[in-house]
C-alpha cells in the first residue's frame, strides 16, 4: 500500500498546513505550476516526489520535470499532466492520450478547482486536487490524499487548507 498526497498549482507558495498533511504520505505528486522551485525543499525529504511542469513554470522546472508522466504504482496505471481540462471537455489532445495510455487514474491541475469524477467514456478516474497556492481565482486552497493498494484507489479525502488569502 502507498499513501499519496496530491497537490497542484502552488505558484511558489507552500505553508505548514500543506506540509503537515504530507507528513504521513509515502509519495507526493505535484500536478504542475510549482512556481518557485525552492518550495520543493520545504517538502518532507523522506517522500518520493513525482511532478510535471505547468504553464507558469520556468526553465528550471522544465529541465527537472516532464510535461507528462505515465507510471504504474501498486497496480494502478497513472497519467499526470498539468493542463487536462475536465470530463467531458478535455484539453486539446488529452482525451486521445487517455484512450491511448488507458490509465486507471488521470491527474491534472491548472483549473484551481478540486474535482474527482469517474469518466465512463475513458474508464478512468479523473482527479484535480485544486490549488495549494494563494494566487488565482479559487476561494479555498485544496489538496487530495488517497491510498493505492492491489490495483485499487482507496480512502480518498479532499483536504481544505483554508481561504486563498495569506
Amino acid at each position: 500500500m502507498k499513501k499519496i498526497g496530491l497537490i497542484s498549482d502552488s505558484h511558489g507558495y507552500i505553508d505548514e498546513k500543506v506540509i503537515g498533511h504530507l507528513a504521513d504520505v509515502d509519495e507526493i505528486w505535484h500536478a504542475g505550476d510549482v512556481g518557485d522551485m525552492a518550495i520543493l525543499n520545504l517538502l518532507p525529504g523522506d517522500k518520493k516526489l513525482r511532478a510535471v511542469f505547468g504553464n507558469i513554470d520556468d526553465q528550471f522546472a522544465r529541465i527537472k520535470f516532464l510535461e507528462e508522466e505515465v507510471f504504474e504504482i501498486e497496480g494502478v496505471k497513472v497519467y499526470m499532466v498539468h493542463i487536462g481540462g475536465t470530463p467531458p471537455r478535455y484539453a486539446k489532445g488529452i482525451k486521445k492520450r487517455i484512450l491511448e495510455i488507458k490509465p486507471k487514474l488521470f491527474i491534472c491541475g491548472h483549473s484551481h478547482i478540486c474535482r474527482v469524477e469517474f469518466d465512463q467514456t475513458t474508464k478512468s478516474l479523473y482527479m484535480n486536487p485544486g490549488a495549494i497556492g494563494v494566487q488565482g481565482f479559487h476561494q479555498v486552497r485544496t489538496m487530495l490524499k488517497f491510498e493505492l493498494e492491489d490495483g485499487e484507489i482507496k480512502n480518498l479525502i479532499a483536504v481544505e487548507l483554508g481561504k486563498r488569502a495569506k
